[in-house]
């Protein structure tokens, strides 16, 4: 990681030198020299680096050398932070940001601050060029573009004795390479993706091997590629297997035609192990020499990336996921265990079973710990590493880290700090991927990347480590399909605090009481995560650690006193880019948070007593994030909160406190995200922020809340809020609720909020205007719309067209307490008085193209759902031409619904009806037995009545 920490002090370091605010902000003569004199220094040592850190894992002087490096980096990052943090309080202080007049001592402080940034990049100069004299001493090798690796040489022979769990893959594999198709175009490419030690070159293996594959391939070719991919060596390599002997040539082309003739017209099987390389150009030729093979003939390469596989223009796919716990414990038992008596055996194997479950179905995991305790004999030996943490054991870093090794410095730098951040999460815990995203823009590690957003940048890094298998057990957002969270496999995670023991630590209830393992640390770690019980003492000891950069609090029963912790906290943490306090019983931040200059990502979710932030806080001039989902009793935000320029994502879901927010608001420009707009019912004047000062706030993205739109007063401030134009939302709630009389006509408001046209999610609440739907609500304007919710329209004696939506999949219609009838005007197949819109007749008459969830619940004076009259001329076409997808149908507490419709008990695509409360309606359901119980699952009153087996 220190190439990565390097590199992004020399940018920090070349913007300063080089910055110039109006000729005001400047470094002088002497200054200036410094820094560019520490800019070359900076550059000789990162040319070094990259062998440097391959290095320090068996050379402890190195790794002495390498921890000097990225202490003294960290100093200088944090030096570079404070000036730049200067410069935007000088932006503030000199109306650039207009919220301030400078102090009378501004000035000065320009000057001292001048004076300290001078002295210490001095002091920092010479500790560099120390320690690039000392870099002379290990003889490094320059960093190079590209060049040999060391990596395992495979081959394709295996003692299949050894092979456990891996039957149903083989088999699959083998299908695939025996399946031929006279009809073929082009050659099949099969790929086996996982990460390292997962197994992939074992189950290549053992279909190369196979017996049926052997009588099926006239040629089969086996290539170890590994990195870097050298085609001339993989050309000769093959030609060498095809031939028997060793080419005499050694231009590709050459090589190419040899390869060519080889094979023509025969059936060859070429497997490429472990291939890495991401650019095509170095596949395409070697590629287009194999195309003269006979049908049948089969490519398959084995890689950690899912990107390789596609760049090699894979056609099928095979995702390596782990062995069973029982595949695992044989492999495992089988070298650990080998050439023991059997009373032995006995002895260790409950044991055994735990350490072999520890494994989690990594089979290079299960063979390195069953070597590792092959040569350990006796129990209290097996024990003593079934309780230690992996990466404390030399024994177990030398084999199970070095394919993890492999795939890590085969990560860009960047990507490199990502992952060992990950460090700090608590093993097998869930990790949300936006959190982490955050986390790590508010190290900075995507600094000096100004060709895209930092959360795209953080969105791809999650996506390249995720697809290396840094990551799994994924949950994806059922709306989207993108991954939401995920998880590391324990073993990932060992590794990832093998590379970080020296600069994240964590603290668990029963070590927290232990000043000494902080003070064997010297004070040098950076990232610390502490778990508290509910009535565990805040170790105030951490305020001593000064340099901390992240401090993540985890307090899973509210601990209470971490709130009298927290002024010595702020006083002395002053490097901190990272505090979580979320679930801390706090009721007051005090206003010491203002000293922690360099914060960039606050969370305070869930403190549900706190009731106000200081206006300090609005000091954090770098802040990135300030998290206060749910703290549900907070009644205002700091009416300075325009001063923070740099935030980008204010999440204030639940904070059902807040009757306003502050007109500084609207300054907060750079927001991506912002969960709850309220509109205030016009109490405090000016000072509150508006339904039109949204319109400032062009980048918002992902899904807005406004709530209080029963306070607007003006029509004209919610067509200024231009929701329409802000292309990047795709969840908008509109809620109609109201702390005072209702101040204005609500259609004309609702009129107004047109949401932009790729909305997916919708919802609209507490509207009590009249039965006119928005002109908006229609397929043309909402032609992406998948999730509609209705709830709390009480004038609202129709429901709109809906139907009209094409691409609408999910339906709520809640306390809807005006609707008696549900008829043709809700499929949007005829116009009634007051619709605005109404299909094209040369339409298809298809209402509801794509619904699959339709829910109504609370319908209170419902009676009926009407069936739709079809004209005579248009009933052929009828056929599945309402709600042709819906799978499911929720009715809850519609107590005088009597029956459902004709054209909804004939889908066959219906899977699953709920009824719930609803007396009438369940009496018809019995009645019409016949007619329901083609639906496969039916619930009346809470209780299945029939459901499928599938």
């Amino acid at each position: 990681m220190a190439d990565a920490l390097v590199s992004a002090v020399l940018q920090q370091l070349t913007a300063v030198v080089y910055r110039d605010i109006e000729k005001e902000v400047t470094l002088v003569v002497d200054v200036r020299k410094e820094a560019q004199k520490l800019t070359t220094t900076l550059q000789t040592l990162q040319a070094v680096l990259m062998d440097a850190e391959k290095r320090q894992v068996k050379e402890a002087a190195v790794k002495l050398w390498l921890e000097k490096l990225k202490a003294t980096s960290y100093d200088m990052d944090d030096l570079i932070d404070d000036w730049n943090t200067f410069v935007l309080k000088f932006q503030v202080s000199n109306n650039k940001v207009c919220f301030c007049m400078p102090s009378p001592c501004f000035f000065f402080r320009k000057i001292v601050l001048h004076h300290d940034f001078a002295v210490n990049i001095r002091d920092l100069n010479k500790r560099f060029q120390a320690i690039a004299i000392e870099k002379d001493m290990f003889s490094f090798e320059l960093n190079r573009d590209s060049g040999e690796s060391e990596r395992p040489v495979t081959t394709s022979f295996l003692d299949v004795s050894e092979i456990y769990g891996r039957d149903q893959e083989k088999n699959a594999i083998i299908r695939t390479l025996l399946f031929e198709n006279s009809q073929q175009q082009g050659l099949p490419i099969i790929s086996v993706v996982g990460m390292g030690g997962i197994g992939k070159t074992t189950l290549a293996q053992l279909a190369y091997n196979d017996q049926e594959v052997k009588a099926f391939f006239e040629k089969r070719i086996w290539v170890c590629v590994s990195d870097p991919f050298d085609e001339i060596r993989v050309a000769k390599a093959i030609l060498e297997a095809l031939t028997g002997k060793a080419p005499s040539v050694a231009e590709l082309e050459s090589l190419l035609q040899k390869i060519h003739l080889s094979i023509e017209r025969k059936k060859f099987l070429l497997i490429l192990d472990d291939v890495w390389t991401e650019d095509p150009m170095k596949w395409e030729s070697l590629k287009h020499s194999l195309k003269c093979g006979t049908p049948g003939s089969k490519v398959l390469i084995t890689t950690r990336k899912e990107n390789v596989a596609k760049i090699m223009g894979s056609t099928m796919l095979f995702p390596l996921g782990q062995l069973y716990e029982e595949e695992c414990w044989s492999l495992f038992s089988q070298v650990a265990l080998f050439g023991r008596p059997s009373g032995d055996r006995k002895g260790l194997e409950e044991i055994g079973k735990k350490i072999a479950k520890k494994c989690k179905g990594l089979p290079l995991a299960a063979k390195v710990l069953g070597g590792l305790l092959r040569f350990k004999k006796s129990k209290e030996q097996w024990q003593s590493v079934l309780d230690s943490e992996l990466w404390e054991l030399e024994e177990v870093e030398k084999g199970l880290f070095p394919p993890l090794l492999l795939s890590y410095y085969d990560l860009p730098s960047t990507l490199r700090q990502c992952f060992a951040y990950c460090a700090l999460f608590i093993k097998d815990s869930v990790i949300e991927k936006d959190k982490l995203i955050k986390l790590w823009m508010a190290q900075g590690f995507f600094r000096g990347m100004l060709h895209k957003e930092m959360e795209l940048i953080g969105e791809e890094c999650f996506d390249d480590l995720a697809m290396r298998s840094f990551f799994q057990d994924f949950q994806k957002d059922e709306n989207n399909n993108s991954v939401m969270k995920c998880k590391m496999h324990d073993i990932v995670h060992d590794f990832a605090r093998f590379l970080t023991k020296n600069e994240c630590l964590m603290l668990a209830m029963e070590v927290v009481k232990e000043p000494s393992r902080i003070d064997s640390y010297n004070g040098n770690f950076r990232h610390l995560v502490m778990v508290l019980e509910k009535e565990s003492p805040f170790p105030s000891y951490i305020c001593n650690v000064e340099k901390l950069r992240s401090l993540l609090i985890k307090s899973y029963n509210k601990n209470s006193l971490i709130s009298g912790a927290l002024p010595k906290l702020f006083d002395q943490l002053k490097c901190l880019r990272s505090l979580d306090l979320s679930w801390g019983s706090i009721k007051e931040i005090p206003k010491e948070i203002g000293k922690l200059i360099n914060l960039r990502y606050l969370k305070l979710s869930n403190n549900h007593d706190l009731l106000e932030l200081p206006e300090t806080l609005c000091d954090l001039y770098n802040l990135q994030t300030l998290d206060l989902t749910r703290c549900r009793s907070l009644l205002k935000l700091p009416s300075g909160i325009g001063k923070l320029m740099n935030l980008r994502h204010l999440d204030n879901w639940e904070t059902f406190g807040l009757r306003s927010m502050p007109k500084g608001m609207r300054r907060l420009t750079g927001l991506r995200s912002l969960k709850e707009v309220v509109v205030s019912d016009g109490s405090n004047g000016n000072k509150t922020f508006t339904l039109g000062d949204l319109a400032n706030l062009s980048y918002l993205r992902g899904d807005l809340k406004i709530r209080g739109l029963g306070n607007a007063g003006d029509v004209t401030e919610a067509r200024k809020a231009k929701l329409h134009s802000k292309k990047d939302l795709f969840g908008l709630t509109l809620n109609f609720d109201s702390s005072t009389a209702r101040m204005c006509d609500e259609d004309t408001i609702l009129e107004a909020l047109q949401p932009p046209g790729n909305m997916e999610r919708l919802d609209i609440r507490c509207f009590n205007g009249p039965i006119l739907f928005p002109s908006w609500l229609n397929s043309s304007a909402l032609a992406q719309l998948r999730h509609v919710t209705l709830g709390n329209c009480r004038n609202w004696t129709l429901l709109p067209p809906l139907g009209e939506l094409p691409s609408l999949e999910s339906l709520q219609i809640l306390n809807m307490n005006g609707v008696k009838k549900v008829g043709e005007e809700f499929l949007g197949l005829r116009k009634e008085e007051g619709q605005t819109s109404t299909p094209p007749s040369s339409s298809p008459m298809i209402a509801f193209p794509n619904l699959k969830s339709l829910r109504f619940s609370n319908m209170v004076k419902w009676k009926h759902w009407i069936n739709c009259e079809i004209p005579s001329t248009r009933v052929a076409e009828m056929d599945n031409a309402i709600m042709p997808r819906l799978q499911s149908l929720d009715l809850q507490r519609c107590g005088m619904l009597k029956a459902l419709p004709h054209y909804l008990l004939g889908l066959t695509s219906l899977k699953e009806l709920s009824v719930d409360w609803c007396p009438v309606l369940v009496e018809y359901c019995q009645k019409e037995w016949s007619n329901i119980s083609r639906i496969p699952n039916i619930r009346l009153d809470g209780v299945y009545v029939q459901r499928s087996s599938h």
